[in-house]
C-alpha cells in the first residue's frame, strides 16, 4: 500500500508531505484547486513521462518519493532480486551515500506501519528536464521504475488507465480469479515436458543431418583408426625403444669391452678362480684366517658371473632391436602423421575413433532415434493438449460466473446498457504456450446490440473509471496490486448512481487501498479518511496544498460539495447525514 508521498517543487506544489492509511481515502477540492497535480506528482515517482514544465518556477530540481508497504510475498521483490536490487529491510549494496539522508518532514496525519516492509520509489526532474529514478536510494532505469510501479500502482481515470486494458494480463486475472493455480502448474509442466522432448527430437535430427552430410568422411577416417589401432601409452614405448635402437653400436661396444674384461683368459672372472684355487689349497692350514678371503672372493665370482650374463643378454636384445628399428620407426611416424591429421594427439586418438564411430553409429541407426524420440514428442504432445483442454473447459466455466457477477454490479453505476464478456478462442499451434491454448480477452458493449469490443473503445471515460470499478469490486480478492487510483469515477453522475460508486470504493477498500479524486458527496462520505486539495496565495505565489480532514472539517467540506461557495445550515445537516449513514 501506499504509506507516504513527499512532494518538492512540482507544479504549484512546493513542500508537501502526506500519509495515507488502508481503506478508502478520498480527495476533494474545487475545480481547478490541484487535484491532478498530485496525481501527476505520484505518476512521476511511478515511472510516468517526465518533463521540464513539472518543476516549479524558480525551483532548480523538483522531486517526488512513494513510500510502499510491501509484504514478504508480494511479486514486486521478485522484480527487486531478478535486477540485484536491495530487497526492503536490507541495507543497499555498493559504496555508503556522500552525504547524510536527508530528515523525513513530519507527515500529516502520520501513524506507524507495521503491516510491510518500506519501499521508496524516488524520481527527481532538473529545471533542464533531465530525470533520475531511485528504488530504496539505488539508482535505476525509469523503464523499471515503471515497470516496479505497475506492480504497486493502477490507476483508472478519464485520460489515464491502465492494468487491465493490457489484454495481455487478462488471461491472468481470470485465472487468479478462478483459482486454477493447480491446473495451471499442471499445463506448464505438461507444456515444458513436450518441448524438451521435441527439442531432444530436432537435436537428433539435426545431428543425424550433419552426420549423413559427412558420412564418407566419417567411414574413412574410422577404418583408417581402427586399422591403425592405437595402444595406450604407444607412443612413448616405441620412442623410447627407438632412441635405444639409434644408440645400439655405441652400447655394443661397451658392452663387448665389458665381456672381454670379465671373461676369456685374462679376466676378472679366471682371475678370481685362479685365487680361489691357490687359497684353497692352504686354507686348512691358515687356522681360518683365509676364511673371509675366500667368502669375498666366492661372492665377487658370481657377482661376475651374473653381470656376464646380463651383458650377453643385452648383447643378444640389441641384436633383435637392430632388426626392428626400420618397423618401429614406420609405426611411430604412422602414429604422428595420424595425430596431426586430425588434430590431435596420439594418446587421444583411440578417443576420437570411438566418438566418431559413435556418429556413424546415428546414421545407421537414425530410423530408430527418431522414430522413437517421434513417439515420446507425440505422446507429451497429447499429454499437455488433455491438460490445456481441461483447463480451457474450466476456464470458460469461470468466465460466465465471472461475465454474471460484473453484470450485477452494472446496473447500479447507470451501465445497465452494458455488457461485460469474457471472450476466449483458441489460439493456434504455434502460439499454444505454458499457459495452455487460449487467448483471454475481456470486452465490453455499451449499447444494445452493438457487438463487444475492447475495453479501452468505451466511449466516455467516466463510463470506462466505472466500468473498471465494478470489474476490480469482482476481482479484488485475486488480485495483486495493493493501491487502486480512480480520478473522477463519479463524472457526470449524481444522486443514487453516486451512492453505488461510493458504495462499491468502499467495499474495494476493505481488501485494497483505494484513493479516489471525487466531485460526489455521496462518493466523498464513503471515505475511511478524506483529504483536500487547495489553492491559496502566499507572498504573492499561488501554491496548492493538500490537508488531512478531521470529522467536523469533513462536515465542512461534503456541505460544500453539496451547497456550493455558501455553506448552509441544510447543506451541514445533508452531510452529516450522509457521513452517518456509513456503514
Amino acid at each position: 500500500m501506499l504509506a507516504s508521498l513527499t512532494i518538492r517543487n512540482v507544479v504549484l506544489i512546493e513542500t508537501l508531505t502526506l500519509a495515507f492509511e488502508r481503506g478508502l481515502c478520498v480527495l476533494t477540492g474545487e475545480t481547478g484547486a490541484g487535484k491532478s497535480i498530485l496525481l501527476d506528482a505520484l505518476g512521476l515517482a511511478l515511472g510516468a513521462r517526465s518533463e521540464a514544465g513539472l518543476v516549479r518556477r524558480g525551483a532548480d530540481q523538483a522531486s517526488v518519493s512513494a513510500e510502499f508497504l510491501v509484504g514478504a510475498d508480494h511479486p514486486v521483490l521478485a522484480i527487486l532480486r531478478e535486477q540485484g536490487l536491495a530487497l526492503p529491510g536490507e541495507p543497499p549494496s555498493g559504496p555508503p551515500p556522500s552525504r547524510p539522508p536527508l530528515s523525513r518532514p513530519p507527515v500529516r496525519g502520520q501513524r506507524e506501519h507495521d503491516d510491510g516492509e518500506s519501499l521508496v520509489l524516488r524520481r527527481t526532474v532538473s529545471a533542464e528536464g533531465r530525470s533520475r529514478a531511485f528504488v530504496n536510494d539505488q539508482p535505476v532505469g525509469v523503464a523499471l521504475l515503471r515497470r516496479i510501479g505497475e506492480e504497486l500502482v493502477e490507476v483508472h481515470g478519464q485520460f489515464e488507465t491502465y492494468g487491465l486494458l493490457d489484454p495481455r494480463t487478462h488471461q491472468g486475472v481470470l485465472d487468479a480469479h478462478a483459482g486454477l493455480a493447480a491446473e495451471l502448474a499442471a499445463v506448464t509442466a505438461a507444456w515444458r515436458d513436450w518441448r524438451q522432448t521435441e527439442q531432444a527430437r530436432a537435436r537428433a535430427a539435426a545431428e543425424i543431418e550433419r552426420a549423413r552430410a559427412e558420412e564418407e568422411y566419417l567411414r574413412h577416417a574410422v577404418g583408417e583408426l581402427e586399422t591403425l589401432a592405437v595402444l595406450p601409452g604407444e607412443e612413448a614405448t616405441l620412442a623410447e625403444q627407438r632412441a635405444m635402437a639409434m644408440h645400439r653400436e655405441k652400447v655394443m661396444e661397451a658392452v663387448s669391452a665389458a665381456l672381454g674384461e670379465l671373461g676369456g683368459d685374462r679376466g676378472a672372472g679366471r682371475g678370481l678362480a685362479a685365487a680361489m684355487r691357490g687359497l684353497g689349497r692352504i686354507v686348512d692350514k691358515a687356522g681360518g684366517r683365509l676364511d673371509g678371503a675366500m667368502a669375498a672372493l666366492d661372492r665377487a665370482s658370481a657377482e661376475v658371473e651374473e653381470a656376464v650374463d646380463a651383458l650377453e643378454a643385452c648383447a643378444r636384445d640389441m641384436d633383435h632391436d637392430a632388426k626392428g628399428l626400420e618397423r618401429m620407426e614406420e609405426r611411430l611416424f604412422a602414429l604422428r602423421a595420424a595425430a596431426r591429421k586430425y588434430s590431435t594427439t596420439v594418446d587421444e586418438l583411440p578417443a576420437l575413433c570411438t566418438e566418431l564411430a559413435e556418429r556413424l553409429a546415428l546414421i545407421e541407426d537414425q530410423g530408430d532415434t527418431l522414430n522413437r524420440l517421434a513417439v515420446q514428442a507425440a505422446s507429451a504432445r497429447e499429454r499437455y493438449l488433455a491438460g490445456a483442454r481441461r483447463l480451457s473447459e474450466t476456464r470458460r466455466a469461470a468466465a460466465g460466473r465471472l461475465d454474471q457477477a460484473v453484470a450485477q454490479e452494472l446496473a447500479p453505476l447507470r451501465l445497465n446498457r452494458s455488457r461485460f464478456v469474457t471472450e476466449i478462442s483458441a489460439m493456434k499451434d504455434a502460439d499454444w504456450g505454458p499457459s495452455g491454448i487460449d487467448r483471454v480477452a475481456f470486452r465490453v458493449s455499451t449499447n444494445p446490440g452493438a457487438p463487444p469490443g475492447a475495453l479501452d473503445k468505451i466511449a466516455s471515460g467516466g463510463e470506462l473509471a466505472r466500468f473498471m470499478l465494478a470489474l476490480k469490486v469482482v476481482l479484488a480478492q485475486s488480485g495483486t496490486v495493493p493501491t487502486l487510483i480512480f480520478d473522477e469515477v463519479d463524472t457526470g453522475i449524481g444522486g443514487a448512481v453516486a451512492a453505488a460508486v461510493g458504495d462499491r470504493l468502499a467495499r474495494l477498500g476493505r481488501e485494497v487501498q483505494v484513493l479516489v479524486v471525487t466531485h460526489s458527496p455521496q462518493v466523498a462520505a464513503r471515505g475511511a479518511s478524506h483529504y483536500t486539495v487547495r489553492k491559496t496565495t502566499l507572498d504573492e505565489r499561488v501554491v496548492t496544498d493538500v490537508g488531512r480532514l478531521d470529522d467536523s472539517a469533513r462536515v465542512e467540506e461534503i456541505a460544500r460539495m453539496l451547497s456550493g461557495a455558501e455553506i448552509t445550515a441544510e447543506a451541514r445537516a445533508a452531510a452529516q447525514a450522509l457521513l452517518n449513514g456509513r456503514t
